[in-house]
């Protein structure tokens, strides 16, 4: 018993406290866990049930007679725990229930369970303490006969007759299997959804809580009880069903920004014509998941999803299963697998010639658009060569010396003000930038996640670069980074994962524009890598609404989607490795590469 109750202790301490919000959370026949009490309460649960017989003057808690083990009784599963939890100072400080289910005859039971309750002081007399009595039960108008501490299970939808009773009456509870045969998978039928709702109406009616015996046991079920308004949800697995419910509301999103859906022209989409420019656009961490609860969440449909030519990249770097995002924009700007963390090199650190430097050589101009900082993982692929991401001063110094003409990224106030960057004149604004006409340029962002309500930062800024790079009328290479969709899938933020996708969606229009008119430039758009494990497992198109459960909080080695649109974009459709992109680019481009 000591093993039980330290073993308590260090759970109750990490987990106690995880209160629910609206609906309690009751552990059906408690007394089958592991570990009897200690288990559901640590988790969260607000209730546990005791089936018990009356044998030779004690009451053993088992599910029928045969089961009966002389080891396990009321006392030793519930009560010992239960008043221990009170002397340690553990509880009870939030509302519990005990339910005690008769399996034999009620009135001699109850005698022994009154007298075998009152050694217990501490329990009966604590006002966060409910008793309650389901199964085999004295006459409805009887109940009054018994004492303050001692209440009822209502099993019937009749009005309370009896004024005097309903005091007594600790809840309402009937079995699931009376209105529905749904087994908690898919979605309750509109006719059972309305017969499943009326008995928790109308017990709600009577002012008393309300639980469902007999139930699926399955999140989505947890889910359709927590919304229907079912105060005591019923399960066998309280860790698992307190824990997520407790989060839903952490995982449900009510999207209020929308991305304006452009339909492109599809004129020049697949044709065989030469390409003069090439708009690049990484959304990070951005995989399928991500765009589906994105568009989802969009009324069902973004500019992305117009796009026909569509394929798969596989994302492993040069040294690991799962990449980051340099050894990720490494691949894709180079045309090498990397390892982590990497930026611009191989596996024994040499340096890699990239997109941008390899294609000054055939006259193009280049720029950057990120919502990241300049010198960061993805970005910085794309110019500069530095064994390890967190050589900051390394990359600064490869950005002076690198062929962009233009970078726009977040940054400080005070790194705003400052009017230039080596050879890079910093403009004040973003308008500025699409009306500039000098060699080289930078515009720092303020932080996005903040200040750009509306999410319309990124496409502004990718609006205003393109502007700037057709002025200098020669063939250009633009890539744009929806950075920040990434940065919420490690906080496992669902709601910000749809913002941020929106905002990436809004830049894709810009650029999808810009290609219907400029006939000539090829659109790619892509990810580094999925982040957060995000599966989608219920939601509303019509109400907006997403559910995002996350497996983690980390990136994952799932695929991730291709776009391409504009000319020669069927050449990027398929199942391919990442570095690919870049050999397919100077495929069509007729570019030979020299590493």
């Amino acid at each position: 018993m000591k093993k039980v109750i330290w073993f308590a202790l260090l759970v109750v301490n990490g987990i106690i406290g995880q209160n629910t919000d609206g609906f309690r959370i009751h552990s059906h026949n408690d007394y089958l866990q592991n570990v009897p009490f200690w288990k559901a309460y640590s988790a969260g649960a607000s209730s546990v049930e005791a089936d018990i017989f009356l044998k030779d003057g004690s009451l053993f808690v088992a599910h029928t007679q045969e089961e009966i083990d002389q080891g396990r009784n009321l006392e030793n599963l519930f009560l010992e725990p239960m008043q221990r939890t009170i002397e340690m100072g553990l509880g009870f400080d939030r509302p519990f229930q005990l339910l005690i289910d008769i399996k034999a005859e009620p009135y001699s039971t109850l005698d022994t369970l009154i007298k075998t309750l009152e050694r217990y002081p501490s329990i009966i007399s604590d006002e966060n303490i409910s008793i309650v009595i389901s199964g085999k039960q004295p006459k409805n108008n009887e109940f009054t006969n018994y004492p303050s501490y001692i209440y009822f299970d209502y099993q019937s939808l009749n009005a309370i007759e009896n004024p005097s009773i309903a005091d007594k009456i600790g809840m309402i509870s009937l079995s699931f299997k009376k209105f529905s045969q749904w087994n908690g998978k898919g979605r309750l039928t509109a006719d059972d959804l309305e017969k499943v709702a009326t008995p928790i109406k109308k017990a709600h009616e009577f002012g008393k809580p309300f639980r469902f015996w007999a139930t699926p046991d399955s999140k989505t079920a947890w889910k359709a009880f927590a919304h229907l308004g079912v105060d005591f949800i019923n399960t066998d697995m309280p860790f698992e069903c307190t824990h997520y419910l407790n989060t839903l509301t952490e995982r449900e999103y009510t999207n209020t920004v929308f991305s304006e859906v452009y339909r492109p022209t599809f004129k020049s989409d697949q044709k065989q014509m030469p390409i003069k420019n090439i708009v690049l656009m990484i959304g990070d961490g951005n995989g399928l998941a991500q765009i589906s609860a994105t568009a989802l969440a969009n009324n069902g449909v973004l500019s992305l999803t117009q796009l026909k030519s569509i394929g798969f990249l596989k994302t492993q770097s040069a040294d690991d299963f799962t990449t980051d995002s340099a050894g990720a924009g490494t691949a894709i700007a180079t045309g090498k697998k990397a390892p982590n963390r990497a930026i611009g090199t191989d596996i024994h650190g040499k340096r890699l010639q990239n997109l941008t430097e390899l294609l000054a050589k055939k006259g193009f101009v280049s720029g950057i658009v990120t919502t990241d900082e300049i010198i960061g993982a993805t970005p910085s692929a794309f110019y500069a060569h530095q064994k390890d991401r967190s050589m900051i001063d390394g990359i600064k110094s490869d950005l002076l010396k690198s062929q962009l003409s233009l970078f726009i990224g977040n940054g400080g106030s005070e790194n705003r003000e400052k009017q230039k960057f080596g050879n890079f004149a910093m403009l004040p604004s973003i308008e500025q930038v699409g009306e500039s006409e000098k060699d080289k340029i930078g515009f720092l962002t303020s932080d996005s996640s903040t200040s750009d309500k509306n999410k319309t930062a990124l496409a502004l800024a990718t609006e205003n670069a393109l502007r700037f790079l057709e002025k200098k009328s020669k063939p250009f290479f633009l890539m744009v980074e929806g950075a920040k969709i990434d940065s919420y899938g490690h906080e496992n933020d669902i709601g910000g994962v749809i913002k941020e996708g929106i905002g990436f969606d809004k830049a894709i229009s810009e650029v999808l524009k810009f290609a219907d008119t400029n006939q000539n430039t090829l659109v790619i758009i892509t990810a580094d890598h999925e982040t957060g494990g995000l599966t989608l497992p219920q939601g509303n198109v019509e109400k907006s609404e997403i559910e995002g459960d996350f497996t983690t909080h980390d990136h994952t080695g799932i695929m991730v989607p291709v776009f391409s649109y504009g000319p020669k974009s069927n050449e990027f459709q398929g199942v391919y490795e990442n570095n690919e992109i870049f050999h397919k680019l100077l495929q069509i481009l007729e570019t030979e590469y020299r590493p």
